[in-house]
């Protein structure tokens, strides 16, 4: 079930509000988004997996259903139904706090945001910047080009993330090798998948037991040791925490990382600003492509996407539509991020936006908990490399893993 082909008039031309839509030219999916949200606030379509949900189009909307208690995750987490969504979720995803609700959830995000505060991200900016520097000579050791995934974007947030966790030096390449085990950056058939995982489960298990016994400054020791005997975790409790953190703070991140650079070199007029100021530049930029990256990777951009769903707790009205008791609604982030209502040229790509309510970090309750980590790992990244290699430009074909939950890039060649 989805919307019946109805059409709006957008910028003096009539546009398709059908949706979810099959690929079109990324201009022209950013004046669909701006038709949609126009023409009502969300859709209901059936998913591939977990059947009907509601999946809303507007920016305001979208902020609205994020800050209502009466939407939850439990009935997924717990089984009582399937995830709606394109893709089945991992059931090791089901266990993470992105599928706690309040109370519970409340308690965990607070003791998992002391330890990510802007406060440490900041201390952790310098080391970010040494090691980008690094990934840089070892590129250009190697030669005049590189695949950016691998040598650079994958690098980069698995070394701050194992910064923040706690993980030795030492034991870093196999931490790499496990995390890895976790995405579809890797490539790994079924049965390494599930050794990596088992190794990389009892790797932070012991991890986590030594942190009782002798903490240290990361976040495994702040879980471990929380200070208020109410605010105590178990094993149990911990490891979801750190699972999710490997997913958000690895995978995640470099898609962002090379779906920034992939961006920038495909508007070259926004890569020229960026090269005036790199550094005053580097903090807008970092939120348009947060905001408009995806629409870069492909030569067509099809609508139809989301964050993870909720369940409504009771009959709730957003902007004028009711969600019934018991229905699952989600956001699309592209939709809202091109809603043509809450920012003006939705369809621009635009590096120095001030006025940008991007919501691909989500919002709210379930705000991205590594959000301040990634923002800066992006801006580290992007500042880093075009100062060193201002002439970095595409070296052959982007390829993207379109069979993964997080649809990663896995091969981004460039030269300089």
């Amino acid at each position: 079930m989805s919307s019946t082909e109805t059409s709006t008039n957008t910028a003096d031309q009539m546009v398709d509000t059908a949706y979810p839509f099959a690929a079109v030219p990324s201009n022209e999916a950013a004046q669909r988004y701006i038709a949609i949200a126009a023409d009502r606030p969300m859709t209901k379509m059936t998913m591939p997996i977990g059947g009907d949900v509601w999946v809303i189009h507007r920016n305001a909307a979208a902020r609205e259903m994020l800050s209502d208690p009466r939407f939850v995750r439990g009935p997924f987490r717990t089984g009582e139904r399937a995830v709606p969504y394109f893709v089945e979720f991992p059931d090791f995803l089901k266990s993470t706090i992105q599928f706690e609700d309040p109370p519970h959830h409340t308690k965990l995000r607070k003791l998992v945001q002391k330890s990510i505060s802007p406060k440490r991200v900041r201390a952790m900016r310098e080391s970010a910047v040494e090691f980008a520097n690094q990934l840089i000579d070892a590129m250009i050791t190697k030669g005049a080009s590189a695949n950016l995934v691998s040598d650079y974007a994958v690098a980069l947030p698995i070394q701050m993330l194992s910064n923040l966790l706690g993980v030795p030096p030492e034991d870093r390449p196999k931490f790499q090798k496990w995390s890895a085990a976790t995405l579809a950056v890797a490539n790994m058939p079924e049965d390494e998948v599930v050794q990596n995982m088992t190794e990389l489960f009892m790797y932070l298990t012991a991890l986590i037991e030594d942190r009782r016994k002798n903490p240290r400054e990361d976040l495994l020791s702040d879980l471990a040791n929380a200070p208020d005997k109410d605010d105590s975790l178990t094993d149990g409790e911990i490891l979801p925490i750190a699972m999710i953190l490997i997913v958000a703070g690895f995978d995640n991140t470099a898609n962002f990382i090379c779906s920034g650079v992939l961006s920038l070199l495909r508007h070259p007029d926004q890569l020229e600003v960026l090269l005036e100021d790199v550094d005053t530049v580097a903090p807008t930029a970092v939120e348009e492509i947060l905001r408009n990256g995806r629409m870069a990777i492909y030569d067509t951009v099809a609508g139809g996407g989301g964050l993870v769903p909720f369940v409504a707790t009771a009959d709730v009205e957003i902007d004028g539509q009711i969600i019934a008791e018991g229905e699952a609604v989600l956001v699309d982030p592209a939709a809202v991020n091109h809603d043509g209502i809450a920012l003006e040229d939705a369809g621009k790509f635009d590096v120095r936006r001030k006025n940008n309510p991007q919501l691909t970090l989500s919002y709210g309750l379930h705000h991205c908990l590594g959000a301040p980590l990634a923002r800066m790992e992006m801006q580290v990244a992007i500042t880093e490399l075009f100062k060193r290699l201002p002439g970095l430009t595409l070296a052959g074909e982007v390829v993207v893993d379109n069979d993964n939950l997080t649809l990663p890039i896995v091969d981004l060649p460039v030269t300089w």
